[in-house]
Formats: structure tokens, sequence, C-alpha cells
């Protein structure tokens, strides 16, 4: 089996779409990443790209944006898993990735380097096909725009800081931002009720879906609907150009679990968030 480091994100999608998306939405993260690296060059400051193949066929696939963590497809066979851990000679803080093929990484990896693995956080692969109703509160959606600004940053930050605490390792939230509010392929909206009371965010499109996320309310205004009325009218708005929305849950969070699968997501697979400690 060979690993290849590739340096073209359009090269790395047509050798490896044959294995993401004979399950998109399990590896709608890694399709989304991969296709803004494609479209939006400047978005990513560094990347880097790997392939496992046996003869002409593409049996692994992984990628990283720094500072984020390895993100890595199922493989057609373990051992692919395994040839990209040996070959891969970046430092790591850690890999996300669907059970339990980011289970097999985090061992080779251990066996590896002698970094210690431990599971961060578990988290819920999401689709939806079609929007249940879910009651209106008071309020309406809009499109957030460059007067947002400074809001969208300190929300993106609060919600990392609260959902992902002392493992985050996430990048310049400004960044993240600016790219939202202009790319064409993605965006922000929010729910206004006598002020804006709830942030969704979308982007990182794949050839027939989008991920939404982060979706984050302040605590002060929680518990009123205000998420779930603007989740559901985002999806339905995506979902009439596209035929899949996507979104990553906290299994740890039952009670937005239980919002989604009312608005009508399904839970397509667990995955896992695991950092290296040494």
């Amino acid at each position: 089996m060979n690993v290849r480091r590739l340096e073209d994100p359009a090269a790395f999608l047509e050798a490896a779409s044959p294995l993401l998306l004979a399950d998109e939405a399990r590896h709608n993260l890694i399709l989304g990443i991969a296709g803004t690296l494609r479209d939006h060059p400047s978005r990513f400051p560094e990347y880097a790209l790997w392939l496992a193949e046996e003869g002409s066929a593409t049996v692994g696939a992984a990628l990283r944006t720094p500072p984020y963590k390895l993100v890595l497809a199922r493989p057609r066979e373990d051992s692919a898993v395994e040839a990209l851990a040996a070959a891969i000679d970046d430092e790591l803080p850690g890999v996300v990735a669907a059970l339990p093929e980011v289970e097999t990484f985090a061992a080779a990896w251990a066996a590896k380097t002698g970094a210690a693995p431990r599971r961060a956080r578990a988290e819920g692969v999401f689709a939806l096909e079609r929007v249940r109703p879910v009651p209106a509160p008071a309020g309406r959606m809009r499109e957030a725009d460059a007067t947002d600004r400074p809001l969208l940053i300190d929300w993106f930050t609060a919600f990392a800081e609260e959902a992902l605490g002392e493992d985050a390792t996430v990048e310049d939230p400004a960044r993240f931002i600016d790219h939202r509010l202009t790319a064409a392929d993605a965006g922000a909206v929010l729910w206004e009720d006598e002020g804006i009371v709830s942030l969704a965010a979308f982007g990182n499109p794949t050839p027939n879906g989008i991920r939404i996320g982060p979706v984050y309310t302040p605590p002060e205004y929680r518990r009123r609907g205000y998420a779930s009325a603007l989740v559901a009218e985002l999806s339905e708005r995506l979902l009439a150009k596209r035929r899949f929305c996507f979104l990553f849950t906290d299994l740890a969070n039952p009670t937005a679990n239980r919002i989604y699968e009312q608005i009508g997501y399904r839970r397509i697979c667990e995955a896992a968030e695991i950092v290296f400690e040494r």
C-alpha cells in the first residue's frame, strides 16, 4: 500500500471522491473542507492532504488545516488507516472521524509516537432531507452582514469556549467569520426578537449537501425555541438548492440532539474528537 501527500485539492478530490461519495453524509466534513480548499485557495493558509492507495484505487484519505485536528475518511480496509498513521510525519494535536476509524488511527498513532489518545468529545453526524415543521417563536430570521461582524466574532468565540472547552483547536475567529460573510457558498443567519438572540452559520458544501454550524444561542435566550426555528428555516432554504443538510452534534447534549431530530435530522453515525497528549 502506498501513501501519497498531495498539494492540489482538486487532484485529491478527483482521486478520493469514489471513496468519499460512497457515504457522503459520513464524509461531509472531509468533502466540505477539501472542496473549500479547491474553491477558495486563500481560505486556509496551510493544509495537508494524504491518500492511501492500493494499486490504482484510493482506499483511505485524510487532510488537515492547521490548527484543526486531522480529519479522516472511512477506509476500505483498516490497513489503510494504519498506513496513513505510519506515513504522516506532521505533529498532530488530534484526529476527528467517525467510529471505528477514529479509534483505529488513534491507536496506530499512539503506537508510533507514544502520545496518549484521549476522547475529548463524542459527536453525532446528522443529515436532513426534509424539514418537519416546528413551533414558531416570536421574531424572524435574517441574513447576517458586515455590520454584525463584531457580534459574530464574539459569539463564535463563546461557542468554541463553551462547546469545545480546553480541547478546542480553532482558527482565528475573525478569519472564520470573514469567510462566512464573503463567500458565495457560505454564510450566517440570525434570529431577531427585539434584538439578536441566536446564530447559525453554514458552509463547506459537498457535491449534494452543505453543513450547518456553529449554532449558538447565548444562555439568557435559551429554551425559547429560537435555535430550533432558526435551524429549521435555514435548513429549508438550503434544501431548496441541495439534497442534504448536515450538522455535527455533541452527544453529551441530549437537548440539542432532540431538537435536531424534531426538525427531521437523523443520526448517520457516531464520531469522536480525540486529542493526543504527551
